[in-house]
């Protein structure tokens, strides 16, 4: 295992300084998510022994939730592994056997995932009738093939037509509605019920992109998310395994939960020695971790000579000489001026404020007994009065018009008789402020008037994720809004200070988690692979100082 130890006389920065047997850098990681505890590992097993991970929960995992329901483990939180050939997340399940139960029917390969591929999704409309399974294919087979143009314009350079304004909404849209209007072998009724199905369509494609709305999406930087080859795949045994894994070989006293981190006072200058030498309500902790590195109450704060002081929502100062900050696009949105000191530079936060992300949460419904036929792997929620409308949003009270639809999870051994519900952007934040009996009576309701079933009895169970309004979370995960690149995701990932701007200690702060993953946002293996990226970072710089 090679040594990331440092030799000098001087306690100033590592990098400056050799490297000794008795002085290792500093590391803090904030985040106990994927990205978190990736970077940790890598870290521990490659010699850097002085590591210390704040997570501001009371559990690891960040947006991985997994919720045993008797047998069955349900995922409030990531669900599949999208993608195996090359898929860290993949290879991590399947080497350790949490795959051997994954049944043929959970290994999809549609694009939109679901619960199983055998089976049929019921496409039906607010007045309880089924839409006929060759109108839906039909209209499947048209939209399909607008999203794949969608994806031409990152990947073959085309130009963005102005009439779009640059979003995939519009754009897809747009043609879809041409293309249907311009049919001559539909009637009036069945265009009126393939543009109801567009709207459809839209829903589940912002819940899949954890947007607001497929009218935010960029449309020229769509096509840049790459797709992993292979099926989607579920862990019957959660998705938690992933995380108990990464963790496993991480000491115990090295993760703090409950640990809030307010500011990161990062290259300080003489402003900050006097903000920090007014501390005397800093207080000595010892329970973060053995290594006893915060700052004690008569003690010069910069005695130690680390370039960070990372303050704690519980008052503790912890010296650092680097910090790898993981938490999600959403609290950086929230929080990043007072989460900084200095602040971020400003191209960096033009890129926080740029990229977007919302919330998508599911609602998990459990019955006694099902009231959907055998074949039935899902039933969408088709509102044939939304056909002409321009923009899917809606008041408070009428939250619920933002469900897509219902899932069924299969198998049936392994989960009973348990519907899983989407819905996302603003009106997931309506239903994360309702209590459990209005959600479930509203669900209710909404499955009776869909099937036409009036005697569809109330779930005897159910669960729900609340993701937008965890204050340590604020969202489900990151999307290229319109006016956003790439770029945005690299700029993010940027360590501070940026090594042409000052003499300053390099690496202070980096960045890691899914929004900083050009190519694989919004995934837990983007999240995973950014945290071992950040963590090679500081090796080979370590590394090349020992050189």
């Amino acid at each position: 295992m090679q040594s990331c130890e440092i030799s000098s006389d001087s306690t100033d920065d590592p990098l400056s300084s050799g490297f000794r047997p008795h002085r290792q850098p500093r590391i803090v990681v904030i985040g106990a998510g994927l990205a978190g505890l990736a970077a940790t590992r890598v870290l521990l097993k490659n010699g850097f022994t002085d590591v210390t991970v704040l997570e501001a929960s009371d559990h690891i995992g960040g947006r991985v939730q997994s919720v045993k329901n008797g047998e069955a483990t349900l995922e409030l939180g990531a669900t599949w592994i999208h993608g195996a050939n090359g898929n860290p997340v993949y290879h991590l399940a399947e080497e350790n056997g949490m795959l051997e139960h994954t049944t043929d029917g959970e290994r999809s390969v549609g694009r939109i995932s679901l619960y199983t591929k055998n089976g049929v999704a019921h496409y039906q409309t607010n007045v309880g009738k089924r839409i006929p399974k060759d109108l839906v294919e039909e209209f499947s087979d048209l939209y399909n093939e607008v999203y794949e143009l969608t994806q031409e314009f990152f990947q073959n350079g085309k130009p963005v037509c102005a009439e779009s304004q640059n979003s995939v909404g519009v754009f897809t849209r747009d043609l879809v509605r041409k293309r249907i209007m311009v049919d001559p072998d539909d009637s009036e009724s069945t265009k009126k019920l393939k543009l109801s199905m567009l709207q459809q369509y839209l829903k589940v494609e912002s819940c899949e992109s954890s947007s607001p709305s497929m009218d935010e999406v960029s449309l020229s930087e769509f096509g840049e998310w790459t797709e992993i080859p292979g099926a989607h795949y579920v862990i019957p045994e959660g998705f938690m395994k992933i995380v108990d894994l990464l963790a496993q070989d991480i000491p115990s006293h090295t993760i703090c939960l409950c640990k809030p981190v307010r500011c990161i006072h990062w290259n300080y200058s003489a402003q900050h020695r006097e903000v920090i030498g007014k501390g005397s309500h800093v207080k000595m902790e010892d329970n973060h971790n053995d290594n006893n590195h915060s700052h004690q109450r008569n003690e010069e704060p910069l005695i130690l000579g680390q370039p960070i002081w990372v303050e704690c929502e519980d008052e503790e100062w912890i010296p650092a000489d680097h910090v790898i900050v993981t938490t999600s696009l959403g609290v950086l949105k929230q929080n990043h001026e007072a989460m900084f000191s200095p602040s971020l530079p400003e191209d960096k936060v033009l890129a926080i404020e740029k990229l977007g992300i919302s919330t998508t949460d599911k609602i998990f419904l459990e019955f006694e007994e099902p009231f959907w036929s055998p074949e039935c792997n899902s039933i969408q929620f088709v509102w044939e009065d939304e056909a002409q409308l321009e923009q899917l949003a809606y008041p408070e009270d009428l939250w619920y018009k933002k469900i897509c639809s219902f899932d069924v999870l299969y198998p049936p051994e392994r989960y009973g008789y348990m519907l899983s519900g989407w819905i996302c952007g603003q009106e997931a934040l309506h239903m994360e402020r309702c209590d459990d009996e209005t959600v479930a009576e509203t669900c209710t309701k909404l499955l009776r008037r869909f099937t036409g079933n009036p005697d569809i009895p109330k779930p005897k169970r159910i669960l729900r994720s609340s993701w937008g309004s965890n204050p340590y979370i604020r969202g489900s995960y990151s999307f290229t809004r319109v006016g956003s690149s790439g770029q945005d995701c690299e700029r993010l990932a940027m360590p501070l200070p940026y090594a042409n701007s000052t003499k300053a200690p390099p690496l202070q702060v980096l960045f890691a988690g899914e929004a900083t993953h050009r190519k694989y946002y919004s995934t837990t293996h983007g999240a995973l692979l950014s945290g071992q990226r950040e963590a090679t970072r500081l090796m080979e710089v370590y590394h090349d100082h020992k050189a």
